[in-house]
């Protein structure tokens, strides 16, 4: 009796878990499908990219136990290669945003072989100066456009017969991205792969005496956020047609950390409903004379203090509670 009663607790809590994230997950995409509807597509384009570009970021901070302070690196040379890719070589817009992807990839490479090195606040901080660097490059170099950035980029026609002018066919391109990022995040957590890098979050050490190559682990999980982001940031130039040095400071740095931490640490719906309170808050209160950022400030001082696991974070606390 005692051994069954232990035996479930584990797999009941498990199946909740699981039912919660199936319902959750499909309530989602129902839910963006319609969406369109009643709301502005562009805000809900910029929704799904900061989406996406927080979850990338969520791989490293809540599967790896890394906390980087330098991806907007990755979402603005993304967003560059991508715009310039679209603007002067006339691509196809998803080989445009491809190119982002593996722009941002590269590039999470050489900062990831420089950074994992280190740990703690000292990865942070060579991130954020590894980041710093790459936003004077883009400031300085000839085919970002400096201060003005890359401005007019066309989003073109998709394979040549779609017109992503069309505010809707736009939509469902970036829809299509956002969802297929996703799942690439969820296949990844939940596969052999995820669990060596929870493995090494929980307790890197141990991780190393099993015989695991952490720092190749740490790099696999370090490119793949980073083209993941880049893959946000393409998206993100082609929906407003512009990529600036907004994309890429330190500021767009902490606010993809303030996403995650409002959303949840370590789950797959947290950066989606951190990057919707964050993205209303800027769009809708933008016009208000009492400034935004303080007011999100406010906000995540009160999550900190009430929800420290974030909004989903807490919602799937008490479900295992419950269970």
């Amino acid at each position: 009796m005692t051994a069954t009663t232990v035996s479930a607790g584990p797999a009941g809590v498990r199946t909740n878990s699981e039912t919660w994230g199936r319902f959750s997950a499909a309530g989602l995409v129902v839910l963006l499908l319609v969406a369109p509807l009643g709301i502005y597509p562009v805000f809900l384009m910029k929704l799904m990219c900061f989406a996406l570009f927080a979850a990338a970021f969520n791989l490293l901070i809540g599967y790896v136990g890394l906390l980087s302070f330098g991806h907007a690196a990755f979402f603005g040379t993304g967003a560059y290669v991508s715009a310039h890719a679209a603007k002067v070589w006339h691509l196809d817009p998803l080989l445009c945003v491809v190119l982002g992807a593996v722009a941002g990839g590269f590039l999470g490479v050489l900062v990831g072989y420089l950074a994992i090195k280190r740990k703690g606040i000292y990865f942070s901080m060579i991130t954020l100066a590894l980041s710093q660097m790459v936003f004077f490059i883009a400031l300085q170099a000839p085919f970002t456009g400096g201060e003005d950035g890359i401005q007019g980029v066309p989003r073109g026609m998709l394979f040549g017969v779609l017109d992503l002018n069309k505010p809707m066919a736009m939509y469902g391109f970036v829809l299509v991205l956002f969802l297929f990022g996703m799942f690439a995040l969820w296949r990844i957590v939940n596969s052999p792969f995820g669990q060596i890098l929870k493995a090494i979050r929980e307790h890197e050490p141990r991780a190393i005496s099993l015989g695991y190559d952490v720092q190749r682990y740490k790099l696999i999980a370090f490119t793949i956020s980073a083209a993941l982001a880049g893959m946000a940031g393409g998206a993100k130039s082609l929906v407003f047609q512009l990529a600036s040095l907004t994309d890429i400071t330190w500021q767009m740095s902490g606010e993809v950390v303030l996403i995650t931490l409002l959303g949840g640490i370590g789950t797959m719906l947290g950066p989606v409903v951190g990057a919707l309170i964050v993205v209303t808050l800027e769009n809708y209160l933008a016009a208000m004379d009492f400034p935004v950022t303080v007011l999100i400030g406010a906000i995540f001082v009160a999550c900190v203090l009430l929800f420290r696991r974030g909004v989903v974070g807490e919602i799937e606390h008490a479900l295992r509670k419950r269970a």
